[in-house]
């Protein structure tokens, strides 16, 4: 029988207990033992939490408890889970975790710790898509080229409302957050920080990146307003929250913002609280991956496939999917400055003769070429030019955009949003 105890018994923590128990019956028959909860720890030993396990608010009970072998944390934060998970590794306890944020900061010191110590981590993205073990794992025999995907499912929801049913951004925040998909404060799901921890965990796997949040390009969706979305509409374009990891060269760029994206491509059809990610190998080209990117039950599966995968081999897979340096150690992170792509603009200006002509010299100056460009009048005397460009240096749109908001018949802050 494998023991194993619960750091953090919330809404994902309940359901791996009660998993465990529910469906033990086809967790032994695939584990090849029983495998059951023995304790759990919480902050509020007065809060019912629904499970039949015993519980604790020390989590020394748990990592000194020498009848335990698997540890799942669910606590949340980064610095105090992380020397959690170091003692339990160090104890010698196997660890399971669904902490993005911790291994977006610690991934690297983690497998370090580990050594040949199983610790596992399926749940830290897309939920109950089991993507980390595909590119782990499956796609191990290909380079990997690309990865690009819907990554948080509340600004998904809100993105697909907007298109679908012309919601105001603040309206469908608000919807959001009475539904319990965005916090009270919203930023770390709108502004893009959730995705960027899931995307660095997949590019280290990809690439061996060792890069901090702080380093990469994020973006969120907290701009996107209905003339951006009638633009995209009008010229075949759905808007999406993407993380995007793409190898060009020696060099990996990561990236996290809302992009416009042709309406053909499957992760552009990803509607709701549904997340997808496509990732393209050089040997098996594309493959998609697509499922609930967070809920108690579909992220606890995925928490619980970890445990059983233990259990049944004491897996010693290097945690992050290599035993030597990836790509030779060649690979870097291209700086955000000289990222390239196609850019959509919204700019705000004073509806008067000369102002289009002006414009037109400020974009030739920066060497951005304009591919399409929109009037659509707005409130006050004033128009919104919503502008598509061919592929630019990101260094130049960000010089062309503080110049922008800087002349005097510009009226607002100039929108910028990414082509895909």
């Amino acid at each position: 029988m494998v023991k194993v105890g619960i750091i953090g018994v919330g809404t994902v923590g309940a359901s791996v207990a009660n998993i465990l128990k529910e469906n033990a019956d086809v967790i032994s028959a695939r584990a090849g033992v029983d495998i059951v909860a023995k304790s759990g720890v919480v902050k509020n030993l007065s809060k019912d939490r629904g499970v039949d396990i015993t519980l604790t608010d020390n989590v020394d009970d748990i990592l000194n408890d020498d009848e335990i072998e698997i540890v799942v944390e669910l606590m949340g934060g980064v610095e105090e889970p992380f020397e959690v998970v170091k003692r339990a590794l160090e104890s010698g306890k196997a660890v399971v975790t669904a902490n993005k944020a911790l291994l977006a900061y610690h991934r690297y010191e983690l497998q370090d710790i580990a050594g040949t110590k199983a610790f596992e981590y399926e749940a830290s993205v897309a939920g109950g898509i089991p993507i980390i073990n595909a590119l782990r794992d499956g796609l191990s025999a290909n380079h990997i080229e690309s990865i690009m995907g819907i990554m948080n499912g509340t600004c998904n929801y809100m993105m697909t409302k907007m298109s679908d049913e012309g919601v105001s951004y603040d309206a469908i925040l608000k919807e959001a957050q009475e539904l319990g998909y965005a916090e009270a404060d919203p930023t770390f799901d709108v502004g893009g920080f959730d995705a960027a921890h899931k995307l660095l965990i997949l590019a280290s796997i990809a690439y061996g990146i060792d890069a901090k949040p702080e380093d990469i390009l994020i973006e969120g969706i907290d701009k996107v307003r209905s003339e951006d979305i009638a633009f995209a509409k009008e010229f075949g374009y759905a808007i999406k929250l993407l993380g995007i990891a793409k190898k060009d060269g020696n060099e990996v760029e990561l990236r996290v913002h809302a992009c416009l994206i042709k309406k053909e491509e499957m992760i552009a059809k990803i509607d709701g609280v549904m997340n997808a990610i496509s990732v393209v190998g050089d040997k098996v080209g594309e493959t998609l991956y697509y499922g609930p990117g967070a809920g108690g039950d579909a992220t606890a599966s995925a928490v619980v496939a970890n445990i059983i995968d233990i259990a049944r081999s004491g897996k010693s897979t290097p945690m992050l999917g290599f035993n030597r340096p990836m790509e030779g150690s060649q690979l870097t992170l291209k700086p955000t400055a000289n990222i390239e792509s196609k850019y959509y603009l919204r700019v705000n200006v004073s509806d008067k003769a000369g102002v289009l002509a002006k414009l037109t010299k400020i974009f030739e100056a920066h060497a951005i070429s304009i591919e399409t460009m929109l009037q659509r009048p707005s409130e006050n005397s004033s128009a919104n030019l919503l502008i598509s460009t061919h592929i630019a240096r990101e260094s130049d749109i960000q010089a062309m955009m503080s110049e922008l908001e800087a002349l005097d018949f510009v009226n607002a802050t100039p929108v910028m949003i990414r082509i895909v």
